[in-house]
Formats: C-alpha cells, structure tokens, sequence
C-alpha cells in the first residue's frame, strides 16, 4: 500500500475508508475458501467423518456463493449496494458463530452455507462500491489494490489456519471471523456511500431455478463417490437438470434476464466459461487433498502443511500482477495455453513424485509451476470473457465468470472424492497415497484438456471496434 499512498491515488480522506472497508469483505470471502484446507484434517478427526463427508466443509461453501451470486447482484441493484453489503457482513459473521459452535458435523456444514450466504454479496457487492465510488482517474489502482488484497487472503489462509489448528483449535478459524465482520459492518454504514437502488426487483422464479440447480447437481454429484449412487440422489441431480433447462428457458423471454444467453454466441465466451470451470476444478480438488497428504502421507502437523503450500499460493500473487500484461502483449490464447500447459506439467510432476517419502523440495518446485500456470490462465480466461461482450454487458459477464469459478471449485472438489475413493482410501499412508496420485493425475489431465480448448481462442478478432473504443477511454 506504500507505493498506493505515494502515487497519490487515494486523494480523499473517505476513499481510504472506501478501499479498507470493501478490501475486508473481500478478505473474508476468499480466506475462508482456503483457511478450512488445513484445518480439514482436525475436523474429520474430531467429528469422525470419512472424506466423502468432509468434502462438504468446503462444498457447501462455494456451492452457496455459486448458486446465490447473480441473485445476490440483483437483489443489491434492487436494495442498494451498501445496504447489501452490510447484510452480507453480518450474515457471514453469524455463519461464523454458528460454525465454532457447531456441536455436530451437520451443523457445521450448515453453518457454511449460512456463510456461503453472506460471502456471495460480499465480493461482489464490495467491487461494486469501490467501482462506483472512486473516480476514473483512481479506480483501476483502488481495483488493483482491492485484488491484491483477494490475493494476500489466498497466501495466508492455507497457513493461518495451519497455525490457528496447531496453537489453538479449529474453532478458531471461524472466532476470527466475528470481531472483524461486526466491526466492518458498523463503519460501512457509517462511512461508505449510500444508493437507494431500484424499482426492479429479480424474478423470484428466475432466482430459485439458479440456486435450486447448481445446489442439486453438485450434491448429486458428491452423494455418489460410489459410482452407483441410489435413486433418491439420481432424483435430485436430475432435478437439478430440469431446473437449469427451465432457467435456460426463462431466460430467452425474460426482458431484464439474469443471465442474457446470448453472451453465449461468443466462442470466446464460451471456452472463456469452460476453461475458468476446467482451471478451478483442478485447483479445488488439489486444494482438498494436498494438506491431507502433507499430514497423513508425509507427517506434516497442520502448521507445516501451511507453509508448505506457500510456494504454490505465493506464486499466485507473484506472478497474477503481471498475467494482465502478458495478454494485452501476447494475447489471452498465449497466455492461458501457456498457463494450462504450466499446470498439467506440474500437477503430472506431483502425481508421480507423490511417495510418502517424497522430499519437499521436489513438491515445492511443482507447486511452483502450478501456481504459475494458474496465474496466467486465470486473468486471461477472465479478459476473454469480458472482452469478448459489449460494456454494458460487463457485469453479467463478470458474474458468468465467477460462478463458473465457484462451480467448478464445487465440481472438482466432488470428483476429486469420487477418483481417490476408485484407487485408494484412507485408511492408511500407503492407500492414501494411491488416491492422492489419482487425483493429481486427473488434475493434470483437466488441465491438458483446458489447454486444448484454448487452441481454438482468438480474442482479437472476438472484440468488436466499439468495444475496444469503450475500453480504451476513460469511464
């Protein structure tokens, strides 16, 4: 923030009141789709459930924000966005209560949804408010910053909740929360801007159909880490189907859609869309068993298994500043084929290096790789999809884009279940061992599959004149 200040970028006293009190929220959201990675082995042996179940402690989480973004968004143009984003605050921070006093596993689970809930307007509320309110002469620093901030949570999280299991409990994961969102909460209605928001109001129908579908599909999906799964949960994935074919439907005759489909004529949009599911459903699964590994296969407590990860999340925030400029140099297609082929190398390097007795130092270089292909493939596949719409379209495109994130995090995490439970379990080091190098396998092979798709990208022809003008001058 020291080069911010000296650039003069926040002229106004209120503005840093602005960036601090959006930057938290966001904080938040994204600590807390990484901060549980670390602590999942201590929940599991303190509530004596098996893999299957606890895959949940992260799903629930990111289906909510999948399933709930979009209505989240229009509920906040309807309401106001401050106004939103105070609920948001608040609903995360109770979820957070009701998580460290979860008595059962249930109730825990339970209790992120309740957070998903919040976390859904969080992020994009708080872009929203810092978009509008900062001047276009600050804005892209201040959304420079917001993002770095976004960043730092994904570096720090693996390793504090590391170090808050190894010091404390995992409770604690969740205590941190409360003191921090109340006190956002209270300054952001007393010093972010206030809008009254609109007349319209989201179709009820419309916003039920995209949150009942995701939520349907994905617990399908998670319920069948047998390969047969029973008929209940055959129902309820189908069901899941029929609603995204009636929301599809909806969303044709629909004069203010949530979702205007056709974005979706765009190639580029929809490889965009396909490769951000593809690129997060890698991470996710990763991001479920690499702690897991690092404890029970190799003998890391959780605090060591924090800092392990750091060479992969930091490499995050190394490389991501300069992701953005590589495909304004290069173009999107470059970038993110170059990204995918970074990350099926390195995922394919821990598959096959993943002993017990592996040293560190050869997973620390391919968490390296990783995190960069990563770096790059994320804001290009993001450029693409937001270049490849007119503006006024920006924000349904944004919103596209990060549901596809969050789902793919949610579907990744449900396979990377089911393809550990095909090859081996947990019930030693060895058989864990075994999943763990399915998985990564399979990392490798989505990303693979990722970077052929984008063989078929061309971003600079997708872009139309008037696009490009209304990027290029200032808003």
């Amino acid at each position: 923030m020291s080069s911010f200040a000296a650039d003069h970028t926040v002229k106004q006293p209120g503005e840093w009141w602005l960036l601090a009190l959006t930057s938290l929220g966001f904080f938040m959201s994204m600590m807390d789709s990484m901060i549980v990675s670390t602590a999942s082995t201590a929940i599991r042996n303190d509530f004596s459930v098996s893999l299957a179940q606890l895959q949940w402690v992260l799903n629930a989480y990111n289906i909510t924000i999948a399933a709930l973004l979009l209505v989240g968004v229009a509920y906040g143009a309807h309401i106001g966005r401050r106004n939103m984003y105070v609920i948001g605050l608040l609903v995360f921070t109770a979820g957070s209560a009701c998580a460290a006093l979860s008595p059962d596993f249930s109730l825990l689970v339970g209790s992120r949804v309740v957070q998903g809930v919040g976390a859904s307007v969080m992020t994009p509320m708080s872009m929203a408010i810092l978009s509008a309110s900062v001047p276009a002469e600050r804005r892209g620093r201040a959304l420079g910053i917001w993002s770095a901030v976004g960043g730092l949570a994904l570096i720090a999280g693996p390793s504090l909740g590391g170090l808050i299991v190894a010091t404390m409990s995992w409770q604690w994961i969740f205590w941190i929360n409360i003191p921090i969102g109340l006190a956002t909460a209270y300054l952001a209605l007393k010093k972010l801007p206030f809008d009254s928001g609109n007349a319209m109001r989201p179709n009820p129908l419309d916003a039920a159909l995209i949150v009942i579908a995701p939520a349907a599909f994905v617990y399908a999906l998670s319920q069948s880490t047998s390969g047969t799964p029973d008929m209940l949960t055959l129902a309820i994935g189908v069901f899941g189907i029929i609603c995204a074919i009636a929301f599809t439907a909806l969303q044709r005759i629909r004069r203010n859609p949530l979702v205007p489909l056709h974005m979706f004529r765009s190639r580029m949009f929809n490889i965009g869309a396909i490769g951000t599911f593809l690129l997060y459903a890698a991470m996710y699964g990763t991001v479920f068993f690499l702690p897991q590994f690092l404890q029970l296969a190799q003998g890391a407590n959780a605090l060591t298994a924090g800092l392990e990860i750091l060479p992969w999340t930091g490499t995050l925030v190394v490389v991501s500043p300069f992701a953005g400029k590589m495909a304004d140099t290069y173009g999107e297609r470059i970038v993110a084929l170059v990204g995918f082929i970074l990350q099926t190398a390195g995922y394919g390097w821990i598959a096959f290096a993943s002993h017990a007795d592996t040293s560190y130092a050869t997973t620390a270089i391919a968490l390296a790789v990783c995190g960069a292909g990563i770096s790059m493939a994320g804001p290009a596949l993001q450029k693409a999809m937001l270049g490849s719409v007119d503006r006024k379209y920006i924000t349904n495109a944004s919103g596209v884009f990060n549901i596809s994130r969050q789902l793919g995090g949610a579907v990744g995490t449900a396979i990377s279940v089911m393809v550990f439970y095909q090859f081996g379990t947990a019930l030693s080091r060895s058989t864990f061992t075994q999943g763990f190098t399915a998985v990564m396998t399979a990392s490798a092979l989505t990303c693979l599959i990722s970077g052929t798709a984008t063989l078929w990208m061309n971003v600079r022809k997708s872009i139309s004149k008037q696009h490009r003008k209304t990027l290029a001058s200032p808003r």
